[in-house]
């Protein structure tokens, strides 16, 4: 395992490294392209942003993973093995990195996005890798392949588009997603024959830590200020998505049975995937689209309640380990999932009634 810990760290690095030393010269070619996300309507920023940040993602993530398993193939020999799902995962990721890419460089229909991410989602569960055990849940355990093919292909959809729309002040989808990827090297290095997981998240976390510096602390007037755009926070939900579901697939050739294997994957994506929900359940009762753009995302009401940019990341962030809290002791104290899924709707709900109530006396 200590060959593991030090595959682990070098991959972040190397990703944090490339990162770090590419995104000055994509911050300048953005400049001279005029690659910037412009201020206005729901946006919270203030003046023109370079938006192509989260393009050095998934090659940086690459690069470390070949550069660890080249460094380490022998203590690699008999770990990683070729799968069908992960080859359905490199395709599906590839086909949301270019329409994210693409969207961000000259726009994108968003119905021909979504058609896209839907041929992407529809990879993972038709390669095997699907939602396909409850754990208990509302008194459900196995599945049936005719409802967990659909649902897996909801809940790949939900991700990728929550982290996407939840990336709307600095440092919130980045911030949120590497904790989530913190959480889950963690969880796979625990587990046999799960390493190449851990190694591709910790990737990920390392290029996503060094941008989180330049989307975070970088200064709009010296250049040094950059956000993901839709090539980082739609691949970063694809691959946020995989991880999750393979290690909530009940697959006992693989993975042991885990009771709380659902219960882990929901906890951590409660906040992003329960403001989308929620979003779109409020505007098909006001009789608008659910794809309108508007400011009723998480970030825009805790603002409206008197919170400063920075500030509204920290009361999120903070709801995040909230509900990571909760449920870890809910689990322990033995209180069933279906009980823990119902106080974390009726907790996210006071909180939400919490920032109107704020809104309100200060209007």
């Amino acid at each position: 395992m200590s060959g593991g810990i030090c595959s682990i760290i070098s991959a972040a690095l190397v990703a944090m490294g490339i990162t770090f030393g590419i995104m000055p010269f994509l911050l300048d070619f953005c400049r001279k392209r005029g690659y910037y996300d412009l201020p206005g309507g729901r946006k919270v920023h203030h003046c023109a942003i370079p938006r192509l940040g989260g393009l050095l993602f998934m090659p940086s993530m690459l690069v470390a993973l070949v550069s660890v398993l080249i460094l380490s193939s022998s203590w690699w020999q008999g770990v990683l093995t070729l799968k069908v799902s992960s080859l359905a995962m490199a395709v599906g990721a590839f086909l949301i990195y270019i329409i994210g890419t693409v969207d961000d460089l000259v726009g994108m229909k968003p119905n021909h996005k979504f058609a896209v991410q839907l041929v992407a989602a529809l990879l993972m569960p038709f390669c095997g890798l699907l939602i396909n055990n409850f754990y208990g849940l509302f008194g459900l355990h196995e599945l049936p392949v005719w409802f967990s093919y659909p649902f897996t292909v909801f809940v790949i959809l939900l991700v990728v588009n929550s982290i996407n729309l939840i990336d709307g002040i600095d440092g919130l989808a980045s911030g949120l997603c590497i904790c989530i990827l913190a959480a889950y090297i963690f969880l796979y290095l625990q587990m046999e024959r799960t390493f190449v997981y851990a190694l591709v998240a910790s990737g990920l976390l390392g290029s996503l830590v060094a941008f989180f510096y330049f989307n975070m602390w970088g200064k709009a007037e010296k250049g040094t200020k950059t956000f993901m755009g839709d090539s980082g926070s739609l691949f970063l939900g694809y691959a946020i998505a995989y991880l999750s579901i393979k290690y909530a697939t009940n697959n006992p050739v693989v993975l042991p049975y885990r009771g709380d294997a659902l219960l882990i994957s929901y906890t951590l994506l409660i906040v992003p995937t329960f403001d989308v929900i929620r979003v779109a359940l409020f505007r098909l009762y006001r009789g608008k689209p659910i794809f309108e753009a508007d400011k009723s995302h998480i970030h825009h009401l805790v603002m409206a309640a008197g919170f400063s940019m920075h500030q509204a990341w920290a009361v999120i962030m903070g709801l995040f380990l909230f509900f990571c809290g909760l449920n870890a002791a809910l689990y322990v104290w033995g209180v069933s999932d279906t009980w823990i899924v119902v106080l974390d709707v009726l907790s996210y709900g006071l909180f939400h009634v919490a920032m109107y109530l704020c809104s309100k006396c200060r209007a």
